[in-house]
């Protein structure tokens, strides 16, 4: 049978339903208000009631009530349908035997009869309801869920499962930390306990799965209640955050494996959408580095707050196909918005600022490999100083109103290549601001990106793919993550406050370690025989990265997630007594170490 005709046939057996109540209850009432005896001369006062009423519920109940529209069965919006029109058919025949003689019937029956054929109405959807909730508890074939939170986000998914036998899941017990949601019930199921009790629930109602329905649960919750599933031997399913469901009403179809992503990277982040809008909107921006990882991010999101024109420049002619054809969806590489240039060449960095006249520029170029730079410093000198120098001279040669240079928490009281250098830049930008008044020159510290190019855990996917082992520095190493969208989202809002000169520095939460990002992946992967196996700290690397280098003086921000500090400006001339890039890569470290660190507090004042 069609839908539309089967839920026309479901209002109209509801109907039906509801027209008979009218009758009973009035006769209950008036029984009742009688002491159980039914005069002759009320008789006909209650046939006549009996019958308006019912009239009166068909007619409005189908042009203004619960009847015309396909409402989900004992919803809020069908209850509240049906309560008004009920309360209306109600009030008319309290008018009728108060206020004429045509209906002989003690005034409190229409009152009485009211509420007995509400009551009756709402228990009867109640009853329905429930028996197809637990008619599903005969499917075999269906997992049996444990749900975390009993939230509105948990309620909203345990009625949606209750409701749709398709989605292959039953809840068949609920579990929360709140003392007051205790006992709630909820669809069928009931809140059996706090998560210390998820492996003795799951045990006792024989479930395999516990399913995360607390779409605002910080990353930390994620990761305690998984690790106590995981521990009980149940697989997990996460209901994303608020920000990623469709209409921010959970539903089955929304539910997917747990990935590190939610185990890392759960914040919330409230952007000032306006100040964004009104910074980019109709502007020139130029992002370098769009081919890599952040770059692309960026250049993806500022498109949304259509800029004037959107400029691309990378030296990797693949990588900025990639990008292209993730904004416009096609790549012929023919768009004047792609700019095919080195920032190790002032020539042509300085040609392209030219041609494209930007107002706002995003530098997230640059070499981020530690192991590698330590081998290879005089990389890094051309690349993350000399070419973030380059593109800075350039900047100041167009004009550019903002300039938003890309930095990593390695910057902080630096102790490697990357380090050294990515500081070095942070003082060439400071300076840059010092010397350009009517514009604003910023950097934006943050660490670790998931899915970013070479990051820990694409390595380890292709470690257990190849069957292990996977290889952690140090037991105790931890690192502060971000996803990338959340991490260029707060770049966009830091170019839009502070008034120059500063680094922004992004709350990254809560440092993770890395062995639980190893032990979580090889566990989500089904792959429990790969080993894990430590090699030992690398040179220049920490046990834990800072955010801050000692004796910086720390400011809040407009935004909450967006701390400032102030680095000591580095005049381009002093880069002039740096050893040549071709020369010694021991010296250049050298340098790049004392130039580094300067003193933050003397250079200030």
């Amino acid at each position: 049978m069609r839908p539309r005709v089967q839920s026309i046939l479901t209002r109209v057996r509801w109907t039906l339903f509801d027209i008979v109540l009218w009758p009973a209850a009035l006769g209950a009432a008036t029984v009742l208000r009688l002491d159980f005896g039914l005069p002759r001369e009320y008789s006909q006062g209650l046939l006549t009631a009996a019958i308006l009423a019912a009239a009166l519920q068909l007619v409005l109940g189908w042009l203004t009530g619960p009847y015309g529209i396909n409402h989900e069965l004992g919803s809020f919006e069908e209850t509240g349908d049906l309560a008004r029109t009920t309360i209306l058919v109600g009030a008319a025949v309290a008018v009728l035997v108060a206020a004429t003689p045509y209906v002989v019937l003690p005034r409190s029956v229409p009152v009485t009869g009211t509420v007995l054929a509400l009551a009756f109405m709402f228990a009867a959807r109640f009853v329905v309801r429930s028996r197809r909730a637990r008619k599903r508890h005969h499917l075999e074939d269906m997992r049996r869920a444990v749900v975390f939170g009993a939230g509105s986000g948990g309620r909203i998914l345990v009625e949606s499962l209750a409701r749709d036998p398709e989605s292959g899941l039953l809840a068949v017990a609920m579990i929360d930390d709140d003392p007051m949601k205790q006992r709630l019930r909820i669809a069928g199921s009931r809140v059996r306990g706090k998560s210390s009790a998820i492996a003795a629930v799951a045990a006792k109602y024989e479930a395999d799965t516990l399913i995360i329905a607390t779409p605002s649960a910080s990353a930390e919750t994620v990761r305690k209640v998984s690790a106590l599933a995981t521990s009980a031997g149940l697989s997990v399913l996460v209901l994303p955050p608020v920000r990623d469901l469709f209409g921010n009403r959970p539903r089955a179809s929304d539910l997917h494996d747990l990935d590190v992503a939610d185990l890392l990277g759960r914040q919330r982040i409230d952007l000032d959408m306006a100040a964004i809008s009104e910074h980019l909107s109709g502007r020139r921006v130029l992002v370098t580095g769009a081919g890599g990882s952040i770059g692309s991010e960026l250049c993806r999101q500022i498109a949304r707050f259509f800029p004037a024109e959107l400029y691309m420049l990378d030296r990797d002619e693949s990588g900025l196909h990639g990008t292209q054809m993730s904004i416009e969806g096609h790549a012929l590489l023919e768009s004047e918005s792609l700019v095919l240039c080195d920032i190790r060449d002032p020539e042509d960095v300085l040609d392209a600022f030219r041609r494209t006249r930007p107002e706002i520029v995003f530098h997230a170029a640059a070499l981020k490999h530690l192991t590698l730079l330590e081998r290879h410093p005089a990389e890094a000198m051309k690349t993350n100083i000399i070419g973030t120098q380059n593109v800075l001279a350039a900047a100041r040669e167009v004009g550019v109103t903002t300039f938003v240079n890309i930095s990593t928490d390695k910057a902080a009281n630096p102790s490697c290549v990357l380090g050294y250098s990515k500081r070095v830049a942070e003082r060439l930008t400071a300076a840059a601001d010092q010397l350009e008044p009517a514009a604003r020159y910023v950097s934006v510290r943050f660490g670790n990106v998931l899915g970013s190019r070479g990051s820990v855990v694409v390595g380890f996917t292709e470690q257990i793919r190849n069957g292990g082992p996977v290889t952690v520095t140090h037991p105790d190493v931890e690192r502060y993550f971000m996803l990338i969208p959340e991490a260029c989202q707060l770049v966009l809002q830091a170019g839009t406050i502070g008034a120059g000169g500063e680094v922004m520095v992004l709350d990254m939460g809560t440092p993770v370690k890395i062995v639980d990002v190893a032990r979580t992946m090889i566990h989500i992967a089904g792959r429990p025989e790969v080993e894990i196996v430590y090699t030992g700290l690398r040179p220049g690397e920490k046990l834990s990265e800072e955010l801050f280098t000692p004796g910086e003086e720390i400011v809040r921000s407009e935004h909450p997630m967006i701390t400032q500090v102030s680095v000591p400006g580095l005049a381009p001339r002093e880069l002039s007594h740096a050893p040549s890039s071709r020369g010694d890569g021991e010296a250049v470290r050298r340098w790049m170490a004392r130039t580094a660190a300067v003193d933050t507090m003397h250079h200030a004042s």
